[in-house]
């Protein structure tokens, strides 16, 4: 099960509740904002969160994290150069914003639940980020892509530690080449598939 949630303090993004249909245990993606709503949903559907996912540092994507980690008490997980964001506000443009008690892994991570055969691989794709990371799962066919790529678009890379070259090779050598079918989710656009991706301009 995917249930797609908009929350929104500053900025809309979509965070993502990433779910086994038959153990109700998953994951939340980039919990940006509205911490109590999205308690609310784990409560009403009686999900069980075993970790929290970050795509990326930035601030609409982090918000209702530290919140969520003292209610859930639940791991929470991002590619390792995520250190430069979450623990500088400067970084994740939040003034703010910061985060402790969060593990850093490496390209090509795989995160399991209680059911063995439902799980998600981390693939770093650096470049609207230094620290910016995918969650593939090849059984669903599907991506969280964060804002690496959207619906015809991909992310800024102007803030601390984007580079657009770096951002194009991660798109075509990281996402583009999954089966084309892959559903592609992301932080601020509706889905989007691979092989609809090949077609933008951009791309060649």
């Amino acid at each position: 099960m995917i249930l797609t949630v908009e929350v929104y303090e500053y900025i809309p993004v979509n965070a993502y509740f990433y779910i086994d249909d038959e153990t109700r245990h998953g994951f939340l993606i980039d919990p940006g904002a509205q911490a109590e709503k999205l308690l609310k949903i784990i409560d009403e559907k009686h999900f069980v969160i075993e970790k929290i996912l970050l795509t990326h540092g930035h601030f609409d994507h982090i918000g209702a994290v530290e919140e969520l980690q003292k209610k859930l008490n639940v791991e929470v997980c991002m590619q390792k150069n995520g250190r430069d964001y979450v623990e500088n506000p400067n970084w994740n443009l939040s003034q703010k914003i910061t985060l402790k008690d969060v593990k850093y892994l490496d390209d090509g991570e795989i995160f399991l639940n209680v059911n063995p055969n439902f799980k998600l691989k981390l693939i770093s794709t650096p470049g609207h980020t230094t620290d910016g990371a995918i969650y593939y799962s090849a059984a669903d066919k599907i991506a969280f892509v964060g804002d690496s790529i959207f619906l015809g678009s991909y992310g800024r890379t102007d803030f601390p530690g984007g580079d657009e070259k770096i951002l194009f090779e991660s798109i075509k050598q990281k996402i583009l080449t999954l089966p084309d079918e892959t559903i592609l989710l992301s932080g601020h656009s509706e889905p989007t598939t691979v092989a609809n991706e090949k077609t933008r301009f951009w791309y060649n």
